[in-house]
């Protein structure tokens, strides 16, 4: 049987629920690297999961030369090693050449982890100039001699909009970055320009020849200063020529093998990177490619890391709709609508709790104060968007101080 190593950092839904039985439907044994081997045994422990790995090993899967030094240990070459973590696409890609399977290039990986390195190769390549700078401690933020504002203020290599934020004068920059550096002294800070406009994503698929695009989100958010993402409409709306120019950036920033994410604001310019995401979808809009467009997503990701060329893409014309529930307020969770699934009218509705009745609510106005999440595909927008409206109207949540 083949075997696939799985680089893992924490649990997610998507490894255990989406990459994980799809590796099993293929046939492969699955050995699981991660760094949290307790947490992951943990999940598995229970019963009547959809697939389990064939072994959990523990691995600093954040260095590759430990990466490359586990499977070595284990004899022979494995069919692929992927991982679906933001973290750990760099260390992926180096340990799969070195085992010369199919893979990321390393140092394209790196880049649009490292949100600096993303915008100084964009430079570089004559793509894109945008202001931008990295501060570390109050010396080099006040050392700045200019600062455009309004200016946008993010960890370099964060995810799920964690500790970004909006700063429109020279006091909240200072403030905000105060705040993070006071939590996580030395972080490296981007400060860049904002881009005005509205939110949308581009999906698409490589195996190392050529780049396709599924399609992509339009994306809302929450007000400034903060930016959680609140909901997401499958269908940008936009015309083919943006698609196609988002497409052609990725391509020469050096995006060519699996599954990218990237977000980008359509400006009076035109459309501008916000980010690359060298890996799929999140926050369960994965699952919600999967149902919409009866697509493979996760089996389809997998092959294109066993070597297999990418087929014709042939996505149907479908609606898709995601709604992202936050906390309001901080304390501990005393009711919660439970999970279920609505269908009718040719449309299939799914609500997904985030967190147990018991559960501290911490809010740090990201993505990480999700409580619950609905998503739902139907055959057309307006009757979906009328049938999330009525379902969101029945949940309720109630927070006790």
């Amino acid at each position: 049987m083949q075997e696939l190593i799985l680089l893992a950092h924490v649990p997610t839904a998507a490894v255990n629920d989406g990459f994980l039985p799809a590796a099993k439907a293929l046939g492969l044994s699955v050995v699981v690297l991660t760094d949290c081997v307790d947490a992951h045994r943990a999940h598995f422990a229970a019963s009547g999961l959809a697939a389990y790995p064939d072994e959990i090993v523990a691995c600093d899967v954040f260095n590759p030369i430990a990466v490359i030094d586990a499977v070595t240990r284990r004899g022979g070459t494995p069919a692929a090693v992927f991982s679906n973590s933001d973290h750990l696409q760099t260390a992926t890609a180096i340990a799969a050449a070195y085992f010369g399977l199919p893979g990321k290039d390393w140092r394209t990986a790196y880049a649009a982890k490292n949100k600096a390195e993303m915008r100084r190769r964009l430079a570089g390549q004559g793509i894109e100039t945008m202001w931008h700078a990295v501060v570390c401690d109050s010396a080099a933020l006040a050392a700045l001699p200019e600062v455009p504002l309004p200016c946008v203020v993010k960890p370099r290599e964060g995810v799920a909009s964690q500790q970004v934020s909006l700063a429109r004068s020279r006091a909240e920059l200072t403030g905000q970055c105060e705040a993070v550096w006071g939590a996580h002294p030395g972080q490296p800070l981007l400060l860049e320009e904002y881009l005005d406009g509205p939110l949308y994503t581009l999906e698409t698929l490589g195996d190392g020849e050529q780049v396709a695009a599924l399609g992509g989100f339009r994306v809302s958010l929450s007000p400034p200063p903060y930016f959680v993402e609140l909901e997401a409409v499958w269908g940008t709306g936009l015309p083919a020529a943006v698609e196609a120019e988002v497409l052609d950036v990725i391509r020469r920033f050096g995006i060519g093998f699996g599954a990218c994410h990237t977000e980008y604001v359509l400006t009076p310019r035109g459309p501008r990177l916000i980010e690359i995401n060298y890996r799929s979808i999140g926050d369960f809009r994965e699952f919600l490619l999967v149902e919409a467009l009866r697509f493979p997503l996760f089996e389809q990701v997998l092959r294109l890391h066993l070597g297999q060329p990418l087929p014709l893409l042939d996505v149907p014309e479908r609606a898709a709709w995601i709604r992202y529930f936050t906390a309001r307020a901080e304390g501990t969770l005393r009711d919660a609508p439970p999970a279920g699934v609505h269908e009718g009218d040719g449309i299939r509705l799914t609500y997904t709790p985030l967190h147990k009745v018991g559960d501290a609510i911490h809010v740090t106005n990201s993505n990480k104060d999700y409580v619950g999440v609905l998503h739902g595909s139907g055959p057309d927008t307006a009757g979906l968007a009328a049938a999330v409206d009525q379902f969101s109207g029945k949940l309720a949540w109630e927070i006790a101080q």
